[in-house]
């Protein structure tokens, strides 16, 4: 849904260490989704989300399916937070979208993002190829050979390497999701301090 085109957003706050917003409306809205427990399932349970991952840009969200794989504390900020650990085809584009447990329509977690298994250097690896004068700069990177010697990687390399990583990460699914007792926590912080005195839409 297109809140920006569909409705006035009278009050908003954001979290960015969550990455959640709340946003208020101006008009009341039947339906919606509610949240479910606070108690996490159980490893194995069946769940699912609806999104437009990757290229995908049809006029209604697809459905993602997986499973719980277990849970990960997750460091945000000053505090820790408890995030959902999912094998399931979440992608790109998921990020946002409420996950469901098999045959129930209450929210116990919303998509974060998806583990890519990636050197570090290979993000720093792509800017510098966008990057005016990228031959140069790529010139910069390291290989570590078996024997532990290091040498500088040519430009055809570095493109290879980069490759040849995307290529086996493909089909990698796993994904992470905000737990519902953050997403109550979050609403409740957020819903207090709009409704304080002097607050502003931010």
């Amino acid at each position: 849904m297109n809140v920006a085109g569909a409705l006035l957003v009278v009050a908003g706050s954001t979290d960015p260490d969550r990455d959640l917003a709340l946003l208020i409306p101006s008009k009341h809205f039947e339906g919606g989704l509610e949240l479910g427990s606070d108690t996490g399932p159980a490893p194995g349970t069946l769940v699912s989300t609806w999104g437009f991952p990757l290229m995908y840009n049809g006029p209604a969200p697809i459905l993602s399916v997986g499973y719980v794989a277990g849970y990960a504390s997750r460091s945000l900020g000053r505090r820790t937070a408890k995030h959902v650990i999912v094998n399931g085809a979440f992608n790109p584009g998921n990020s946002g979208g409420p996950v469901f447990k098999q045959n129930d329509d209450k929210v116990i977690a919303v998509v974060v993002w998806k583990a890519l298994i990636l050197p570090g250097w290979v993000p720093s690896a792509i800017q510098a190829f966008e990057h005016p004068r990228g031959a140069q700069v790529i010139g910069n990177f390291e290989l570590t050979l078996p024997d532990g010697t290091k040498r500088t990687l040519s430009d055809e390399e570095a493109t290879g390497i980069i490759l040849e990583q995307f290529y086996d990460s493909v089909q990698v699914m796993i994904g992470e999701a905000t737990s519902v007792s953050e997403l109550r926590e979050f609403i409740n912080i957020k819903t207090r301090d709009l409704s304080s005195p002097g607050s502003e839409t931010r």
